[in-house]
This record gives C-alpha cells, sequence and structure tokens, in this order.
C-alpha cells in the first residue's frame, strides 16, 4: 500500500520515543508504532508503554463503526492535566490494544535524542533543497518585494514547490519582523514578517523564515518564503497562476 493511507497502515518504528510531561517522561518505549492515516503519521503507543497511575478520569466507550471501542483519559502528572489527552482503543480492529496521545498535549517529543515538533517525521516522505537559477520576481499590489537570480527551490513530497530567496534579495526596508511563530517536522520553527507598503497598506505573516533550519533543509538558511498564494510571482518572465 502506497501513501496517502486510506485505512490505517500500521508498522513498527525502531526508534526510541519519548513524551515529556510536567517533568516525566510518561512514555519511553522502543516498541511505538507509526500508523499513517491519511496523510501524516502519528505515534501509537503499547497500553503498558503508558503508565495507568498517569491516566484519570476514562469517558464513556465510544463505538466508532469499525470493531473499535475507544476510551479517552485525562493525563495528569501531580497538580499538571491535559484533559481528554489520552485515548486508548479496544474491540476488535487493527487499533485495538494501542493508545494515542495527542501530540500538541505534552511539553516535548523525542525520538532518540532529538526533540520533534508537530508530528512525527513521515517514512514515506522527503524534502530536498535545490539550488536553481531561475530568474524569480515577486510583487503585491505592483510593488516589487523580492528578485533573485539564486532561489532556492524546496521540493516536500505531496506539496506544493516553495521558492526561498535570499534575504539580501529582497526589499527588507519593506519587511517588519511579526511575533507570528509556527512549526514544521522537517524545517523547524518558523519566524513570519509582515509587509508594509510604501502606500502604508499592511500585508500580514506573508512572509517566513527559519533562523535555525533542521539539518535536511540547512540550505534555506538566510533565505525567506513568500506565500505564492497571496503574492504575484514571476519565473523567468512567465507570471505563475495563483493556485
Amino acid at each position: 500500500m502506497a501513501p496517502p493511507f486510506t485505512e490505517p497502515h500500521i508498522e513498527p518504528s525502531p526508534r526510541r520515543v519519548r513524551v515529556l510531561f510536567g517533568g516525566v517522561y510518561v512514555v519511553d518505549t522502543t516498541d511505538a508504532k507509526y500508523v499513517q492515516k491519511p496523510y501524516y503519521p502519528y505515534y501509537y503507543f503499547h497500553s503498558k508503554d503508558l503508565p495507568k497511575q498517569y491516566l484519570q478520569k476514562p469517558s464513556s466507550s465510544v463505538a466508532t463503526g469499525d470493531n473499535v471501542d475507544e476510551k479517552t483519559y485525562d493525563l495528569v502528572v501531580g497538580s499538571k492535566r491535559a484533559e481528554s489527552a489520552v485515548t486508548e482503543f479496544t474491540g476488535n480492529g487493527d487499533l485495538a490494544g494501542l493508545i494515542r496521545v495527542n501530540f500538541s498535549a505534552p511539553d516535548a517529543w523525542f525520538e532518540e535524542d532529538q526533540e520533534i515538533y508537530v508530528h512525527p517525521k513521515d517514512p514515506y516522505k522527503r524534502v530536498d533543497v535545490l539550488p536553481s537559477s531561475r530568474h524569480v520576481r515577486i510583487e503585491y499590489a505592483g510593488v516589487e518585494l523580492a528578485n533573485t537570480r539564486r532561489p532556492r527551490l524546496l521540493f516536500e513530497t505531496s506539496l506544493r514547490v516553495r521558492t526561498y530567496i535570499p534575504l539580501v534579495d529582497c526589499k527588507v526596508e519593506l519587511l517588519e519582523p511579526s511575533e507570528l511563530t509556527t512549526q514544521c517536522p522537517y524545517k523547524g520553527i518558523a519566524n513570519y514578517y509582515t509587509v508594509r507598503l510604501p502606500t502604508g497598506k499592511v500585508v500580514e505573516n506573508v512572509v517566513w523564515w527559519y533562523r535555525t533550519p533542521q539539518l535536511e533543509c540547512a540550505e534555506i538558511k538566510g533565505c525567506v518564503a513568500f506565500y505564492d498564494e497571496k503574492v504575484d510571482v514571476w519565473v523567468d518572465g512567465v507570471k505563475v497562476e495563483k493556485p
């Protein structure tokens, strides 16, 4: 079966996985399962890998219609509680006997000694950053924001190509730091810029960049990307249609 998976696809993970919550590793196992359904992988664990002492207030079982029942629990360590953060799967389905921890509930997740973000990296996905000599020009409302002949193109399986432009090839005087940050399991923590046009018009969070990108995307350091969906882009003199 090839991704994207329409049914839960379960396979063992060879990595040590730890889940940190309230100063305690509530999960520390080398027996985690990758579960793909359908676009992003999640880590599921055997019930033994999350001690019952950290689970409280089970809800009523909920039948899903797939020979699987689900029970939800609060994750509790001392005075710290994450409500409905843990789901236990029972019944006769493929997930029976496994539990899932909502990825956003714990303080941190680790594969071996490396922190991971958003969700586990997909073993069926790859990310490549390639230098290019294409001529890329970006405008908004007729104002040029960037002009480069040395972009770096980021190819990520199943997603649109993103163009990263050296900051020195951008009109940096039009960029204002934003407080927004987002996370990506492949690229790291993104910071954003807002564009302020000479007319005074503000276009919020239309540019992003990575101060310390993950190793596999190290080539985008010092570059920024514009939301192609929100700006006008020309590549080698040809205007690119917005998606």
